[in-house]
């Protein structure tokens, strides 16, 4: 390990624990550390605030492993989580829920809950299409071109649901897409965090693989790499890590893309066990901030992601065209 890195190490962490703080005392009120720690009157509102700094925590986790994943497969530094459509067919399904469940009676314990399992369900269906569909492509670029399509009519199938939307499930779909880091309970939490956990397991499984394919289909074929296993991987640990993120806290867009991008900056980009562990640290000390601003300005997460990442965007197309 070298020393570049462990620098780097150090200083994301001691950024997390920072943000992690400024998390905690960002709010209406000022919180005692006995709030946290003891019941008092303001334990309720102590313990929205750890949710809120776990959720984006596991989102940091989450969002840049996926477009880190997605981006070393493809080869493409503009690749993102939701490249495959995923996010997508996981907003259609909120969509779905949201402007279909006005009629039924659900209590009101179990609506975040049944949105959730909405978004992840729509998002399970897309993988084993999607799984189904690689079988058939083997150029990497149809898959791209499959995600896009797939994209383009999870869209225009929101937009008609919306036409036609009464004002209230209206609102509520705009407010969820808006991404909502203050809203997911406890139980959603742990559920959230299990779904990151087997996401990241397979992750871990995908990293040696794609070292040997960013060499070469060739070269990693005579190194023993199963390539058509390796998309499975990809695919399935991209659509899961992405999927469950927006179905409890809404889609965020651009982290996924960013984040890698900026990792590749600060060091090797070949090293990939160490770009994968810097895109988590990275990840997370960016939602922290990205929240920190959320509370103090009271803009939507998802506004101030692409406020960010659209012009980062841009300067990496521009840097692009010019090489």
């Amino acid at each position: 390990m070298s020393q570049k890195f462990k620098i780097l190490f150090s200083v994301l962490v001691m950024a997390i624990i920072l943000f992690a703080l400024l998390n905690l005392n960002t709010g209406f009120l000022y919180l005692h550390f006995s709030d946290f720690v003891s019941e008092t009157s303001q334990s309720q509102i102590a313990e929205i605030r750890i949710n809120r700094v776990l959720v984006m925590i596991l989102a940091g986790v989450s969002i840049p492993t996926s477009g880190f994943l997605m981006q070393e497969y493809f080869q493409n530094p503009l690749a993102g989580p939701d490249i495959l459509g995923i996010t997508s067919i996981a907003s259609l399904s909120v969509a779905f829920y949201i402007f279909f469940s006005q009629n039924l009676f659900i209590p009101e314990i179990f609506q975040n809950s049944f949105m959730s399992i909405s978004a992840i369900g729509g998002s399970l269906l897309l993988m084993t299409l999607l799984l189904a569909v690689s079988r058939k492509f083997s150029d990497k670029s149809y898959l791209i071109i499959f995600g896009f399509l797939v994209s383009a009519l999870a869209g225009a199938v929101v937009s008609m649901l919306q036409l036609y939307a009464e004002d209230q499930s209206l609102k509520n779909y705009i407010l969820w897409s808006f991404g909502a880091n203050n809203t997911a309970t406890k139980n959603q939490i742990y559920i959230l965090g299990i779904l990151v956990i087997i996401g990241l397991f397979f992750c871990f499984k995908t990293i040696k693989p794609l070292i040997g394919n960013s060499l070469g289909s060739a070269y990693a074929q005579s190194f023993g790499v199963n390539l058509n296993r390796l998309k499975i991987l990809i695919i399935a640990t991209s659509s899961l890590l992405s999927a469950s993120v927006t179905a409890f806290i809404g889609p965020i867009l651009f982290v996924g893309i960013i984040v890698p991008h900026f990792c590749r900056m600060i060091y090797n980009p070949s090293k990939l066990w160490h770009q994968w562990l810097l895109n988590m640290l990275l990840g997370i000390a960016i939602m922290l901030v990205f929240s920190i601003f959320a509370e103090k300005s009271h803009i939507p997460i998802n506004v101030i992601s692409s406020v960010f990442g659209i012009p980062v965007i841009l300067m990496m197309l521009l840097k692009q065209s010019r090489s």
